[in-house]
């Protein structure tokens, strides 16, 4: 097994994207970074292509396979937040189906590695608010996951954004339990988890801060830590997701939030189950 890996970030030109970023390439990994804007605080983006559309995925699968025939791990870190005036579609187009248009597009090059080193990875970004946030909308997550993206706008753009991002972020944990164990992905040696940050430092919750409506409501966050959480405090529980040592991890979604949903749910985890929905 070599000790130099290629990996793959999305979102890289901010936040939690920027940071794993960083971290890979400072432990000595090749990053190709994707992102919408073409410069981040890591340096210029590698590829630049919005995961929002079909196009756009199609030319970032393109852009990374021709750069990296090998992948060892994927990180498709590109979200939208849902605040204020954000378009619903938006969420289901970027949260969900660009994640795993990236990553399903590059099943090839993670399956050479997993070949060739033994070993190949994807780490998926979910959200505490799965199991934070009451009321939110279980048909986008159940749309998303039956692969129907215009039934998933469709289901989303009839309620407030705020609802419509944790069902893209369930569905992405769900995918990872669901497909993740099955022949192409931990069957060929490719390994899928995900994490579910809380309210993490970063520009997304600085947009946050400043809304209208969700702003106040942010002020009153649980932390059992006092604090917000730091972009570099996900991207080292990815970092391990990614590498050989955590190599019986599968299907697993890692709740790195300053012990938010321990005190929503102290003896029980809650909104996995959201009632009856047809996958």
């Amino acid at each position: 097994m070599t000790d130099s890996r290629t990996y793959v970030v999305s979102g890289a030109a901010s936040g939690i994207g920027a940071a794993t970023t960083t971290l890979l390439r400072n432990q000595g990994h090749e990053v190709i970074t994707v992102d919408l804007h073409p410069e981040g605080p890591a340096g210029p983006i590698d590829v630049a292509a919005d995961l929002g559309t079909p196009a756009g995925r199609a030319a970032a699968v393109a852009a990374v396979a021709e750069r990296a025939p090998v992948v060892h791990g994927i990180v498709p870190a590109a979200g939208v937040a849902g605040l204020t005036g954000v378009p619903s579609d938006l969420l289901v187009r970027v949260n969900y189906f660009g994640a795993l248009a990236l990553v399903r597009g590059l099943r090839p090059q993670l399956a050479a590695a997993a070949e060739r080193d033994g070993d190949a990875a994807v780490v998926l970004l979910a959200s505490n608010s799965i199991t934070g946030m009451p009321g939110w909308t279980a048909e986008v997550a159940a749309a998303c996951l039956r692969e129907d993206e215009a039934a998933a706008i469709a289901v989303g753009d009839s309620v407030e954004s705020v609802m419509v991002y944790p069902g893209t972020k369930a569905a992405l944990a769900w995918w990872a339990r669901r497909d993740g164990i099955g022949p192409d992905w931990a069957g060929t040696g490719i390994r899928v988890n995900s994490v579910a940050p809380g309210k993490i430092a970063t520009p997304m919750t600085e947009r946050l801060a400043a809304d209208p409506v969700f702003g106040p409501l942010s002020k009153d966050y649980p932390s059992a830590l006092g604090r917000d959480g730091r972009p570099e405090e996900i991207a080292a529980p990815i970092a391990f997701l990614l590498s050989p040592a955590a190599s019986l991890i599968v299907g697993a979604c890692l709740f790195i939030d300053g012990g938010t949903d321990a005190i929503l749910h102290p003896l029980s985890p809650e909104g996995w189950e959201v009632g009856p929905i047809t996958v």
